[in-house]
């Protein structure tokens, strides 16, 4: 055999070629990204089921709003941070789009943040694992 060859060069732009697409090495996602996301997600989760099960019965049939109206505020305000950390955990995540609403929704429903939270962090467990590729240029150290 000859030493040249016929294909493209290994490497990140024979993938490009191959793929039509650029490709680009995956950094791990920190742990301070997951660990603000999981903590919203609970709270916002735990926050909601007293809201939905105990406070909103208690505010339509017993006419008791105060403690309808305190969860709601507390989860509103909370919801709004949860959606901040849930969108960032999903783009650092490179999550698909569907997913990452999904993901966004499920502190609207009593037990879906519980769901949510444990499919991010396999998520990023996952990404944890892809081996990082080293910067370009890093180990060309020709003489």
């Amino acid at each position: 055999m000859s030493g040249t060859s016929t294909g493209p060069a290994p490497g990140p732009a024979a993938d490009r070629r191959a793929t039509g697409r650029r490709v680009t090495a995956r950094r791990p996602v920190g742990r301070g990204v997951l660990l603000r996301y999981r903590v919203l997600a609970y709270v916002t989760a735990v926050l909601l089921l007293p809201l939905v099960f105990v406070a909103t019965p208690l505010d339509l049939w017993g006419h008791v709003k105060g403690p309808a109206m305190v969860l709601g505020i507390a989860h509103g305000y909370l919801y709004m941070l949860y959606v901040i950390f849930a969108f960032e955990s999903a783009v650092k995540l490179r999550l698909p789009l569907v997913r990452m609403l999904l993901v966004v929704l499920a502190g609207t429903i009593p037990f879906g943040a519980f769901f949510a939270e444990r499919s991010v962090t396999r998520a990023w467990r996952a990404n944890q694992q892809v081996p990082v590729s080293p910067p370009v240029g890093a180990g060309t150290d020709e003489v």
